[in-house]
């Protein structure tokens, strides 16, 4: 069984327990160099809510979930900027790293250059349909959850509103993931295609548990906010 991670235990045994937890840490801005530091001393010296780092790393370990978190302890706007982060990390870092190695692995196989279009076209349709949802996030729905913050409430707009909307960003790389696998003969070396196929594996995982955060945390915590304001009738 896990056990649930404590301000007392060190930042590195975050990562022991799931590298996946390295970009967590970041999309937080956690400088790594941290050492032998507890969460407690890492987030003090960066600036970071203690509480909210530490409930957001349970609830991604799956030790937590949102019904036994204190949310009176968290910091509605660290949450916030966390995703804002993950935003920024996939779209200007992530994606295009696997569009390059896309590209080198097409470059590399000269029997399957004629696919190069196609599977770079399929990849930017795709990074387009993930720039839409996340430019709607931060700019209509991280600026509504900011208003509710300093005590105003949009009554045209809600949280349920975005989650019965939000939809799964992972399934088309997932699709590209399993035609790299299935379909895609290489002429030599498929050190270049193992390359980029882990790299896709591993940004489908980051992206369903960046999904997951937002629904199953960020939503529930918006959502008792909301529950605070008065009923208007209007």
């Amino acid at each position: 069984m896990k056990q649930r991670f404590t301000l007392n235990n060190r930042m590195s045994d975050i990562i022991d327990e799931d590298v996946i937890f390295l970009s967590t840490i970041s999309r937080f801005g956690i400088s790594f160099g941290f050492g032998n530091k507890k969460i407690s001393e890492a987030c003090d010296a960066n600036g970071v809510d203690k509480n909210t780092f530490l409930a957001v790393v349970n609830f991604l370990a799956e030790i937590d979930d949102i019904e036994v978190i204190d949310i009176q302890s968290l910091s509605v706007e660290t949450v916030i900027q966390y995703l804002t982060n993950g935003h920024n990390y996939f779209l200007s870092y992530k994606l295009p790293s696997i569009r390059q190695k896309l590209i080198q692995v097409i470059e590399s196989n000269v029997l399957n250059r004629t696919y190069q279009q196609a599977f770079i076209h399929f990849f930017d349709d795709y990074v387009a349909e993930v720039r839409r949802h996340m430019d709607y996030e931060d700019s209509v729905v991280f600026p509504y959850v900011t208003r509710l913050l300093a005590g105003v409430k949009d009554n045209k707009y809600s949280i349920t509103r975005f989650y019965e909307q939000h939809t799964e960003i992972d399934s088309k790389l997932k699709e590209l993931k399993d035609i790299l696998i299935k379909h895609y003969p290489s002429s030599n070396s498929d050190y270049l295609l193992s390359d980029v196929v882990l790299e896709i594996l591993f940004c489908e995982k980051e992206l369903a548990i960046h999904t997951r955060l937002e629904d199953y945390f960020f939503v529930p915590v918006v959502f008792r906010i909301e529950q605070a304001f008065p009923v208007n009738d209007n």
